[in-house]
């Protein structure tokens, strides 16, 4: 679950505890946005980039972590910053246009 929320000069810093263990998201501004404009929620991106079904290389070197709700895939984008995560966007869009079968992982922010 959420730990706590944390003001940050690019968006919000959440701390989580996931699998026995404790990660900083950064949720950029842009991402907050995009999550608001899909009518997502917070907890369900966090859930989509910590336990993902899939996991694929985008542009710039980022990476998607992927999971799928009903006929859609919710897909977070994000890339590092150091050690931490730090979601860019998150849109949801049909699973078809995307999902590839799950299981495949170019990056695991948890073990």
């Amino acid at each position: 679950g959420i730990l706590a929320v944390k003001a940050h000069p690019q968006g919000r810093l959440y701390h989580v505890a996931a699998k026995g263990k404790s990660v900083s998201v950064l949720l950029t501004f842009h991402a907050l946005k995009r999550i608001a404009r899909w009518a997502l929620t917070v907890r369900r991106v966090l859930e989509a980039l910590l336990f993902p079904e899939e996991v694929v290389r985008g542009h710039r070197n980022r990476f998607i972590a992927q999971r799928r709700w009903e006929k859609h895939v919710l897909r977070v984008v994000y890339e590092y910053q150091g050690d931490t995560p730090v979601v860019i966007t998150a849109y949801f869009p049909r699973a078809k246009r995307y999902f590839r079968g799950g299981g495949s992982y170019e990056d695991h922010i948890l073990p």
